[in-house]
């Protein structure tokens, strides 16, 4: 089987990260002020910079380490057993799969808050709490597909970039249509620390797609091309990102809501970027579920290959991320809270940890060290100043 091109990983990024911040940044920027478009910047430049060290890393690994040259179901707990030992793989595997798990029951909630909103004068009976339950009748049978570098997984990354370059292009359309008709003066929020910190977090998140990444470097054809990917990747999301927060953000300031299309009138433009956006997010959800499915199974027993047991397996872990919609259908405190803490040690802690260590002569070594212990004293005291900032 053929691995990845750097077009095809690019698109994979754009699937995996764009759709929220579209939906998310036009409320954050108001609640930061003109600071949010340099914050947005910032971040997807320093975003980019780390997914190119977990490409590297990855790489010295395959290296020094043959084992792992085929494909292996879980890349990043890997990176941090031959960096930090047990101590960072558990650490790794824990935070990543709170991070994958926090964002598949945003991308569900989003989605079936959408479907509602799009559905709730023709079909009225059906609440908000049996639309996550349907989209997860039809996401499951797609969530038992194989990994990125199966032909059958592809269109899943495709159909995720292209849905949100559409919607993005006509929100904007959309939002200034809504502004030629109206004369109300624009009038942005007051900068306040709760919610200045709440927008960090949305950014943060809107930027961060790392824990997914080791898993498309582990399915490319050439592994070092990944830092070519993500430039081009990250690119053309922030192409998406600063067009659609600065027509919210000037046109309807205050008013915008958590979820831009939410704040834009209802009309034929509404309803397609309402279907395109959904598209996106159950995509996504299926791309963010991957890794999980992969890792658990490789702990179960699951054999690579299309299985009974892997209909049985991945069903049962979504069900569960079914559960977790089901008690806290509120997208925007999940969102900062997981953008806040679990993605920061995925997308700015762990890449630079990682690669320092792996550039030391004594990377190899599996045991925990001192020194290796005040670093992760380090990393979760910073991890929970950030969290503590974001709630």
């Amino acid at each position: 089987m053929q691995g990845l091109t750097i077009c095809t990983t690019a698109v994979f990024i754009i699937g995996e990260i764009a759709g929220v911040g579209v939906l998310a940044l036009p409320r954050a920027v108001d609640d930061t002020g003109w600071i949010g478009f340099v914050l947005i910047v910032v971040f997807t430049l320093l975003s980019t910079y780390t997914a190119t060290l977990i490409g590297k890393c990855w790489a010295m690994i395959q290296e020094r380490y043959p084992e792992y040259r085929s494909h292996v179901p879980d890349p990043y707990p890997i990176m941090g057993e031959k960096t930090y030992g047990k101590t960072g793989r558990y650490l790794v595997t824990i935070t990543l799969n709170i991070f994958n798990f926090g964002s598949s029951v945003v991308f569900l909630v989003l989605a079936a808050g959408n479907i509602e909103t799009l559905l709730t004068d023709v079909i009225k009976d059906i609440s908000f709490c049996y639309w996550l339950m349907i989209l997860t009748c039809i996401v499951v049978p797609i969530v038992c597909l194989g990994t990125p570098k199966d032909f059958c997984f592809r269109p899943i990354g495709v159909g995720a970039a292209i849905s949100t370059g559409i919607a993005c292009t006509l929100i904007i359309i959309q939002i200034f249509q809504d502004n030629s008709h109206s004369k109300n003066t624009t009038v942005h929020s007051n900068i306040k620390l709760q919610n200045f910190s709440s927008a960090f977090g949305t950014m943060v998140f809107a930027v961060s797609g790392h824990s997914v990444f080791p898993t498309i470097i582990t399915d490319m054809k050439k592994k070092e091309d990944f830092k070519l990917a993500a430039l081009l990747g990250y690119g053309i999301v922030l192409l998406m990102y600063i067009p659609t927060a600065a027509s919210g953000y000037f046109v309807y300031g205050r008013d915008v809501n958590v979820n831009i299309i939410r704040s834009i009138p209802a009309g034929p433009l509404a309803y397609v970027v309402d279907i395109l956006v959904t598209l996106h997010l159950l995509l996504g959800f299926i791309i963010y579920m991957n890794p999980v499915c992969q890792q658990f199974e490789a702990k179960v027993g699951v054999p690579k290959a299309f299985t009974w047991k892997r209909c049985i397996v991945r069903p049962l872990i979504v069900l569960v991320v079914l559960f977790i919609a089901e008690s806290v259908p509120h997208f925007g405190a999940i969102l900062s809270l997981v953008g806040g803490s679990t993605t920061t040690l995925l997308s700015y802690v762990f890449p630079c940890l990682f690669y320092m260590k792996l550039c030391n002569s004594n990377c190899g070594n599996k045991t925990d060290h001192p020194s290796s212990v005040i670093e992760w004293s380090l990393v979760l005291r910073m991890t929970s100043h950030v969290t503590i900032q974001t709630k």
